[in-house]
Formats: structure tokens, C-alpha cells, sequence
């Protein structure tokens, strides 16, 4: 037996004995476990609903001892493996029986999709990228292209400068603009740029929306790995988004120069989707306009502005510093374009 097998065989015991260990002592139920987070809408500060389980595992997975270890990568292939054979479960009609029980643990609000009953869906996957009913969501001044918006319903974080971002929240020892797009002359324009990392659960809404109205200056789609994105993983000295699969979009713009917008999949995630119509460059785009989904899992999305472009709300600016995430929903406002300082290429 190679080293791989006994590294795969030592991670899956550890994963049944903790399931095993939490189910005995009745802790296994999704509580408020994850990381720290401010709800927008409802002003109140809790933890993410996340299953403890999880948060153990995120916690063996993502230590510097487990980092050191997987220099094999076996990690990586173990998961990304794992997350295409989720997908395929998840498209089966079977699936279907999940729905009612994941509505009810994370106490889902139906009424703000469509269809709202879940007996129409067919399979989870069919339920995992559901459609918000219209009017739900408002877009903030949606006929002001000088106003950014939120693109998901999430949690986000915001910062002035890729350093900052680092510094505080996204750790990974390579994680640059350049190595995120796998692009040097467009990583030099967002050398510095403001950046906003969403980042979504499961139980979340999972297409997602233009932040910016402009039109499509350029599509790339990089085929890659499926890490966890979760606070604890973005913070270890592994390099999630810059490994991740992806695709991505420049926006140019009128007053935000252009913007890039960056869909990230992660574990559990078979595929990132972008609708067909937003690969075209020249094509016009309105702030909250769907450009595409996640299939099922969690996932992260970054947009970058390039430096003096935007200034971001300030409640989300202050709570980032904090290293506290924000719940937002797709529509809110996230900045305003700052014309003293705007950088167009």
C-alpha cells in the first residue's frame, strides 16, 4: 500500500469515527458553528448555521500538519473526486427525498422562489439552483450605473487592496489577481485592487447576478480543484481560489472602468455555469442581471475593482476589518463608483 492509499485510508476512519462520536453525544444537528457573521437585514450578529461535524472536519483538514502532509496533492484528488460523485447523486430522482428535511434544518423561506413548492422539483440538483420569485430580491437604484451591488445571497467581506485582503482573510501563500485569472497582463491592471469575497453555504441561493451595468469584455473558464471555502480553509496556507475551478468575466464600464467578476467552485460543487449569452464579448449587461449558477455545493465569488474604482459601503468596510462577514442578499448595495480616483485601462 502506497503512501496515498494509507493517507486516504487514515482520512476517511477519521472522518467516520468523528460522525460516529458527535451522532452518540447528539451533537451532529447544524447549530450555529461557523464563523462569525452580521446579518444586513436583520441587524443582529450570529454565528453561520453550519453542522458541527463540518467544522471538525475543516479543522483536521486545514491545519498546518495536514498542509505539510498533503504535498502529495492526494488531498486535493480525494475531494475534487468526491465533489463530481456528489454532483451525479444529487441529479438523481432520489435526491428528491433530501429537499424536505434540508428546507426544514435551515429553515428555508420558499416564498421567496419559484416554483415555491418543493414538490415540483424533481431532484435536489433541480432544487439547489432555484429561481428567486420576482421582485423578492430589489436591485438598490437599479437605473444608477454608478452603483454596485451585491451579486449573491451570501456572505461577503470587502477591502481597499489585495493586501489588505490577504492580510486578513484570504491566506493562501499564492493568491494574487495574476494567479487567480492565470492572466499576467490582466492581473497587472487589478494589481492593487478593491476586492469583495462572497462566499456561499449550501442552504443559500445559489445563482448569481451582475454587480455592475457595462458590457462583456472578456470570458475565460479554468478547469481546477474543488476546496472547501470556508473561513477556516481560506485562511489556511493553502491556496483554495487560486486552485479552484473558475470562470470569470471583465465588465467594462462607464464609471467603474472594468470590473472583474470571478465564480469559484468548491467542494460539493460539479460545475460553475455561465449563461451562454454573458461569454460573448459586447454584450450588454445590467446590474443584476443573472449571469449564471453553481451546482450544488458550497462556493465563493470574488469581484475586483480596480484601484480608486469604488468605494465600498462603509458598514461593510468596517465589519470586514473586523473579520467579521456581512449576510447579504443579491441586490443590496455594495459601493459607490468614485470618479476622483477611477483607473480606466
Amino acid at each position: 500500500m502506497g503512501f496515498s492509499e494509507f493517507f486516504r485510508k487514515i482520512y476517511l476512519f477519521a472522518d467516520s469515527s468523528l460522525n460516529y462520536l458527535l451522532q452518540r453525544c447528539r451533537l451532529a444537528a447544524n447549530g450555529e458553528y461557523g464563523w462569525k457573521s452580521f446579518d444586513r437585514k436583520t441587524g443582529k450578529l450570529m454565528r453561520e448555521q453550519q453542522p458541527l461535524t463540518k467544522k471538525l472536519k475543516l479543522i483536521l483538514l486545514f491545519n498546518p500538519l495536514t498542509e505539510w502532509i498533503d504535498t502529495t496533492h492526494l488531498m486535493r484528488l480525494w475531494i475534487h473526486n468526491k465533489s463530481v460523485r456528489k454532483g451525479r447523486e444529487e441529479g438523481t430522482p432520489a435526491s428528491h427525498n433530501q429537499i424536505k428535511t434540508f428546507v426544514e434544518t435551515y429553515g428555508i423561506n420558499m416564498n421567496d422562489f419559484e416554483p415555491s413548492d418543493i414538490e415540483k422539483y424533481k431532484t435536489f440538483e433541480d432544487f439547489f439552483i432555484r429561481a428567486h420569485r420576482p421582485g423578492s430580491r430589489p436591485i438598490h437604484d437599479p437605473d444608477d450605473p454608478a452603483g454596485a451591488v451585491v451579486v449573491a445571497d451570501s456572505r461577503v467581506v470587502t477591502y481597499d487592496s489585495v493586501a489588505e485582503t490577504k492580510k486578513l482573510w484570504i491566506k493562501g501563500t499564492d493568491f494574487t489577481i495574476t494567479n487567480l485569472v492565470m492572466d499576467v497582463q490582466l492581473g497587472e491592471r487589478f494589481a492593487d485592487a478593491a476586492v469583495a469575497s462572497f462566499r456561499l453555504s449550501p442552504q443559500d441561493y445559489h445563482r448569481y447576478h451582475s454587480p455592475v451595468t457595462g458590457s462583456v469584455k472578456e470570458f475565460r473558464s479554468i478547469p481546477g480543484d474543488y476546496y472547501q471555502v470556508d473561513p477556516i480553509a481560506l485562511q489556511s496556507g493553502v491556496n483554495i481560489l487560486t486552485s479552484n475551478a473558475r470562470s470569470y468575466l471583465v465588465i467594462e464600464t462607464e464609471h467603474f472602468g472594468d470590473v472583474l467578476f470571478v465564480a469559484i467552485g468548491a467542494t460539493d460543487v460539479g460545475t460553475v455555469r455561465i449563461h451562454e449569452k454573458f461569454q460573448k464579448p459586447g454584450t450588454q449587461i445590467k446590474k443584476g442581471d443573472e449571469i449564471g449558477y453553481f451546482q450544488f455545493g458550497g462556493s465563493s465569488i470574488i469581484v475586483a475593482f480596480q484601484k480608486g474604482a469604488i468605494e465600498f459601503d462603509q458598514d461593510l468596510l468596517d465589519l470586514s476589518r473586523q473579520k467579521i462577514q456581512v449576510s447579504v442578499e443579491v441586490g443590496m448595495s455594495l459601493g459607490k463608483a468614485n470618479p476622483i480616483g477611477k483607473k480606466i485601462s
